[in-house]
């Protein structure tokens, strides 16, 4: 018995040994920039590991100021909210079909989807932006939200499926013989069952679609419609890089997507447990 209780704690050190490790593994290079954004530039160049003599939040109203941050983050937001509400309406209804409704073509309509999932990005790059010059959608944030929907719809498929297949038969048999339609049985029943899925596929969505640079890059060249990467990109030129600017500014693009993470990560856990196992 005392062997198996020192080989549970050994054990049990070790996993809250390995789970530090990832914690400072993932966290170290959010502190670091955050420490670097406080510091200037000579201290930078000078000891870039080091702590700042002197905390410089004007910074952060530099780089908001220098790189039209406030306007890049209101078009990110945008487009990553029109996406994002897309994608969980359009995704969780072709994902209701595939799993729920009975028709001969449900596992190739799957199959067509998820070919969206091995295409990169890429290999339509040039004819996305030769497709939207001719219909007037380049350097247009509507040109953003069609391929960012197109992308993220095969992956909001694929996982909504799953939960829409762990719902009882029953449940939805017995919604039928009461005479609900199939879309009060998608809207009432369906959705609020697999809300950790749409959790999931929301999040994932989310921070693909802020994050994503190289559409955004080639699509978008006016000032005024540049998304939050994009923006980051003006403190780095060919000559120079403004590390004083840069940092802050790669705080201020990545704080709404921890604020979002930390908001719903005990949906995501469930979300993740709950579509892992069925029944």
């Amino acid at each position: 018995m005392n062997k198996a209780k020192k080989k549970i704690k050994v054990s049990t050190i070790l996993i809250y040994v390995f789970f530090i490790f990832m914690v400072v593994l993932y966290l170290a290079p959010v502190a670091w920039i955050a420490m670097t954004s406080l510091k200037t530039r000579p201290e930078i160049y000078k000891d870039p590991f080091g702590w700042p003599e002197v905390f410089q939040w004007e910074n952060y109203k530099v780089a908001w100021e220098a790189g039209k941050l406030g306007i890049a983050m209101l078009n990110s937001l945008f487009v990553c909210v029109i996406t994002l509400a897309l994608t969980m309406l359009l995704g969780s209804m072709a994902a209701f079909a595939i799993g729920r409704m009975k028709w001969k073509l449900a596992n190739a309509a799957m199959v067509y989807i998820l070919i969206g999932m091995m295409i990169p990005v890429h290999c339509v790059l040039i004819p996305l932006f030769v497709r939207f010059a001719r219909l007037g959608l380049s350097n247009n944030l509507w040109g953003l939200i069609l391929p960012y929907l197109t992308f993220s719809l095969p992956t909001s498929v694929y996982i909504m499926t799953g939960f829409f297949r762990s719902i009882p038969n029953e449940l939805l048999e017995s919604a039928c013989i009461d005479g609900c339609s199939i879309y009060k049985i998608f809207f009432q029943i369906a959705l609020p069952l697999s809300r950790t899925g749409l959790f999931v596929t929301g999040l994932m969505t989310f921070i693909a679609n802020w994050n994503e640079l190289l559409l955004a890059l080639v699509f978008i060249s006016d000032d005024t419609r540049k998304t939050l990467p994009v923006a980051l990109t003006k403190f780095v030129t060919p000559y120079q890089s403004t590390y004083d600017k840069m940092f802050p500014a790669i705080m201020i693009a990545i704080i709404p997507t921890i604020i979002v993470y930390t908001m719903f990560s005990n949906q995501i856990v469930d979300g993740l447990t709950t579509g892992a196992v069925k029944g």
